[in-house]
């Protein structure tokens, strides 16, 4: 765990504004819970799993009941729908808080972090599905940022390892290896697939299709039509975006996720790990009581740190947007500032008495746009010298111009 100063805290807002808007564009509205969950929620059946229980931090309050931090936002999600069972559905919520996990600290690791995520609960449809992934598309718009979705149905794979006579047992084992089939190629998987001991000549096939440029087509003719299959073909004619990518042989979440799934990733980037991917989970918040078909459900989440990490950065130490540097103007200087303040401008003003070369240091260190250096001579004129810290240039402003240029920008 660690801290962030004001430089890398103002990065992170601005982009987690920039998330929060588009969130609610598409009509997901606020949910905050609780950072400290019952630990009979956090360990429950159809929660994280125990990978994810070995890395949860564990307490006990006063009253020696166990508990736990939250290690994720979608548990806390699942027994809050739960416990509302008079929730209008569809239920869209957005979340995005601190989560916790006490797994092994390397670098660009932390054991809290931020969450970013997007669910619907209450829509078993391909309808829900694709404004997911409709939903990533907008976000790395508004950020800037070139990206490609990548689609599959887990239950579409599990059903062509199945009728090429992949016993259920051993499921799991070969979808997480196909998963690598962009990361270690085709020898490779086949080459791990033998270590595991499977047959890799039964997958062929499925390899074979997850390279084919008509892979819709291609599963229809070796593996004939699904209700799995069509809704990726729905899912895909509802996105309607050339940076959707259907691939077979994409899985994640395999112990939770039944059906649609999704990563998105950057385009002619160093970062090669995924920054956003979710899927649906129609068996989770109906498993906490014990009605596992009552509430479908599918989400996404954003991964703010590789975000951050391939987002320009941004050399600002402060929020404020215009710094007052009175020249013997104290009195008056404060006026304007608040005058500022109330038409929603972010401006400060010496505090220290300081020279203007060492506040335009100041101002510049902290990396304010703005600088208004008000005297005697200003006043006089009625006018405010403005100062654009970027380009060095200066101009004479009324106060009504300076308040319409500042708001402008």
């Amino acid at each position: 765990m660690r801290d962030a100063g004001p430089e890398e805290a103002i990065f992170s807002q601005r982009i987690i504004g920039i998330m929060r808007e588009r969130f609610e564009i598409f009509g997901f509205s606020p949910l905050e819970t609780p950072i400290v969950e019952r630990w009979e929620v956090l360990s429950a059946k159809y929660a994280g799993g125990e990978d994810i229980l070995k890395e949860a931090f564990r307490l006990k309050d006063q009253g020696d009941r166990d508990l736990g931090l939250r290690y994720d936002l979608t548990v806390p999600l699942a027994r809050y729908v739960a416990c509302n069972p008079n929730i209008k559905m569809p239920f869209k919520r957005y979340a995005i808080g601190r989560v916790y996990r006490d797994g092994p600290i390397k670098l660009g690791r932390y054991r809290e972090f931020m969450q970013c995520d997007c669910d619907i609960i209450g829509a078993d449809t391909a309808a829900a599905d694709a404004q997911c992934v409709q939903l990533a598309l907008s976000v790395f718009d508004a950020l800037n940022m070139k990206v490609k979705v990548v689609i599959n149905n887990v239950a579409l794979l599990k059903l062509m390892l199945q009728k090429v006579g992949i016993p259920e047992d051993k499921l799991t084992d070969i979808m997480l290896s196909l998963d690598k089939l962009k990361k270690i190629g085709k020898e490779g998987v086949q080459k791990e697939l033998k270590d595991k001991g499977l047959n890799p000549d039964a997958i062929e096939n499925i390899i074979e299709v997850s390279g084919s440029e008509d892979r819709i087509q291609a599963i229809k003719s070796k593996y004939g039509d699904s209700p799995e299959l069509e809704r990726v073909s729905k899912v895909l004619e509802l996105a309607k975006d050339a940076r959707v990518e259907f691939d077979p042989s994409l899985s994640r979440g395999l112990s939770y996720y039944t059906g649609m799934v999704f990563e998105a990733f950057l385009v002619d980037s160093e970062i090669t790990s995924s920054v956003a991917g979710g899927g649906r989970y129609d068996r989770m918040i109906g498993g906490f009581i014990g009605r596992p078909d009552d509430y479908p459900a599918v989400g996404i989440s954003f991964g703010l740190a590789p975000i951050m990490d391939a987002s320009e950065k941004e050399a600002r130490r402060t929020v404020t947007d215009i710094f007052i540097i009175p020249i013997k103007t104290p009195v008056e200087s404060n006026a304007l500032v608040q005058e500022l303040r109330s038409e929603g401008i972010r401006a400060d003003t010496d505090l220290l008495e300081r020279s203007i070369s060492k506040n335009l240091d100041y101002a510049n260190v902290q990396g304010m746009s703005f600088v208004v250096l008000l005297g005697e001579n200003e006043l006089k004129e009625g006018k405010y010298k403005l100062k654009d810290m970027g380009s060095g240039d200066e101009k004479l402003l009324t106060k009504t111009e300076l308040i319409d240029f500042l708001k402008e920008r």
